[in-house]
């Protein structure tokens, strides 16, 4: 694989479950037991603002485990991004902060992160490394109860869209790493390519096969944590 060519890699659920995080189970409507109409849209935040804060509260508590850390695929995406000589660009669907533990640097939430937040009423964003609740009071506006989890509800645009979509356009390398390419728009993101003119290496790495595994020219299957690390030791020498 040539290390000078334009490199793309995109993750999903998959790489972090290895972890320990519970994922977002869209086949039953339900993400950690709570129904997404009850912690995922706009709708449920305005009708129990204290709810929904403290869901997202105990989900980045849990990064905290001693037990999350990132497993070999975060790390090994972190030495390639090190060792890559052409440009490079990670985009995950996750809202963990696993890939930063890591060491990658190069990477974009499209979904938005846990340990991020912003005023509803005057969008200015904050850090957050504490608990939010509605007695928080934003620094720029004054308001209180405005300021929200800056995670992608239901609804909403993911983030960075037309960055992605500039980084797409000159991919020469696609690595789809842990998700099931299902849930748009990132699902699209492989067929965007396939439409491309130029010739684009298109590699999966999923547990199982998906509903586009076809469109890959390879697809590798098993852990993340086995075949990223044995696809990254086959380019660096480490």
């Amino acid at each position: 694989m040539d290390i000078k060519k334009n490199i793309f890699i995109l993750t999903g659920a998959g790489i972090s479950k290895e972890s320990g995080i519970q994922t977002f189970r869209e086949k039953d409507g339900l993400w950690d037991n709570h129904r997404i109409e009850d912690v995922c849209t706009v709708d449920a935040f305005l009708r129990d603002p204290t709810f929904v804060n403290n869901f997202y509260n105990l989900r980045r508590k849990k990064l905290k485990d001693t037990k999350i850390k990132p497993n070999a695929a975060h790390i090994n995406l972190a030495i390639l991004e090190n060792y890559w000589k052409g440009d490079f660009v990670l985009v995950t669907q996750n809202i963990d902060n696993l890939h930063e533990q890591a060491g990658s640097k190069k990477l974009l939430h499209m979904h938005g992160s846990l340990d991020k937040a912003y005023c509803m009423n005057c969008l200015d964003k904050i850090d957050l490394n504490f608990d939010l609740s509605i007695n928080y009071q934003c620094k720029k506006c004054k308001k209180k109860g405005d300021v929200r989890v800056d995670v992608v509800w239901f609804g909403e645009q993911p983030k960075y869209l037309d960055l992605i979509y500039e980084y797409l356009e000159k991919t020469d390398i696609f690595l789809s790493i842990g998700t099931s390419n299902n849930v748009y728009p990132a699902a699209g993101f492989i067929d965007f390519l396939g439409n491309q003119q130029k010739k684009v290496e298109l590699v999966e790495f999923n547990i199982e096969k998906t509903n586009k595994s076809s469109l890959f020219e390879k697809s590798i299957l098993g852990p993340a944590s086995i075949t990223v690390e044995k696809f990254v030791r086959k380019i660096v020498s480490y």
